[in-house]
């Protein structure tokens, strides 16, 4: 079991690591044959939505590390205060049939011990759920609780997983513009290829992207 769940941290913190250095990646563009760091916005430097209206630029990998140090963290750095409670229960209730099933399991494995030494006085020290079962039975539940402690953990770790990915896109999608002004038109076009005109439906977006002068 030791062996699982050592392979079960590692994976984990190989998938933290290999999300941050994406992430670091990210930040830099190729020019000119040589990696260069994108310019970073500086505290002079605004940026304004379609509306006019200043915005808070958030940082991807910082919302990222937040996270992965510790849960909820990245989210409240993304102001998703809301998700707060998802997060923390999700890896509390992991985090609880943890510390359930290895109990349990350690009763168990007891329990089968004292059951199979061949002497008496020792059946009284089982735990008293588990007296009137038999050696076997012992067995089968020791083995299934055994597998429920593994389980458990690997929820934890996935759980811990979508807390990092959610506060990254959260981020990420903080670069778009979800408002009133989002619209969807229909509009005359002209087809090259069929030679004929018709209507077509336009999704119209409004970037983030309006800078101000520095």
């Amino acid at each position: 079991m030791q062996k699982r769940l050592a392979i079960f941290f590692l994976l984990f913190f190989c998938v933290g690591y290999f999300a941050v250095d994406a992430q670091i990646k990210s930040d830099s563009v190729v020019k000119k044959g040589g990696l260069v760091k994108k310019e970073s916005v500086t505290k002079k430097e605004k940026i304004y939505d379609s509306t006019g209206k200043e915005i808070k630029v958030f940082n991807p990998r910082t919302a990222t590390l937040r996270s992965a140090m510790i849960p909820g963290w990245g989210q409240i750095y993304n102001k998703k205060y809301w998700k707060l409670p998802l997060v923390y229960g999700a890896l509390g209730t992991t985090a609880y049939v943890f510390f359930y099933n290895i109990k349990t399991y350690k009763l168990l494995r007891l329990a089968y011990l004292y059951k199979t030494d061949k002497d008496s006085l020792n059946d009284l020290l089982i735990d008293p759920r588990f007296k009137n079962l038999s050696a076997n039975s012992i067995k089968l539940y020791r083995n299934s609780f055994r597998q429920n402690v593994d389980y458990s953990v690997l929820f934890f770790i996935v759980f811990w997983g979508l807390n990092v990915l959610d506060a990254t896109v959260d981020a990420q999608l903080k670069a778009f513009n979800v408002n009133d002004n989002l619209s969807l038109k229909i509009s005359p076009g002209f087809s090259p290829m069929a030679n004929t005109t018709g209507l077509s439906l336009v999704f119209d977006i409004h970037s983030k992207t309006i800078r101000g002068a520095k």
